[in-house]
């Protein structure tokens, strides 16, 4: 089953069903669709408070965080590879898109703001790579939101095999103490870290 496949599947339920990746380094990592599907989750409040213009959300599941961003006069886009969660997005007021971050899309070099919330530093299970392509989505003056692992956990990247099964999905896991020497890597800067709602989140800036 394919990504696309997975998450169109998640997001068809009446309710999202959570479900676990584990690597095989033992590392894993918790996927609550249902919460992202609620009105606001606690530390939102301190995501969104960065954002203070156009705003590009990647992985926008069921729009939470775009539509809280367009309900407050913020230009934001979403986007996302199931075609499921972006029907729901736009259903709730959020401009959103079914793309891939990697493909064509709109304002690139120009978006003052990226948010990878949820985990979403771990799409496509290769962090360098897409913190390079969040670099190329940014304005220079721009700015990226990551919401990471928990603290003291061992991060991980690649192929992870969801709840125990055959169906593997490309995913990886950054906790903060990983975020210096990828910034480095990726011609980034590590701006701010804090935490909220017993989440972790970090902002950087292109170099």
């Amino acid at each position: 089953m394919s990504a696309v496949a997975l998450f169109d599947a998640v997001f068809g339920r009446a309710t999202p069903t959570p479900f676990t990746v584990r690597h095989m380094t033992g590392g894993e990592h918790r996927f609550d669709p249902a919460a992202w599907c609620r009105d606001d989750l606690p530390g939102d409040e301190t995501l969104l408070a960065r954002c203070t213009g156009p705003t590009l959300d990647v992985g926008c599941g069921p729009g939470r965080l775009a539509g809280a961003l367009a309900r407050a006069g913020c230009p934001a886009l979403g986007i996302d590879v199931s075609g499921a969660a972006v029907r729901l997005a736009r259903r709730r007021g959020a401009s959103a898109l079914r793309r891939d971050v990697f493909e064509p899309l709109p304002g690139i070099g120009r978006w003052h703001h990226v948010l990878l919330a949820d985990g979403n530093i771990g799409i496509g299970g290769d962090p360098a790579r897409l913190l390079r392509r969040c670099r190329r989505l940014l304005a220079p003056s721009g700015r990226l939101h990551v919401e990471t692992a928990a603290p003291g956990t061992t991060g991980w990247a690649g192929p992870a095999r969801i709840d125990g099964g055959a169906t593997e999905l490309p995913w990886a896991s950054v906790p903060p103490g990983d975020l210096p020497a990828l910034a480095a890597a990726t011609s980034m800067r590590l701006l701010d870290t804090w935490t909220g709602g017993n989440r972790w989140f970090a902002t950087m800036a292109p170099h």
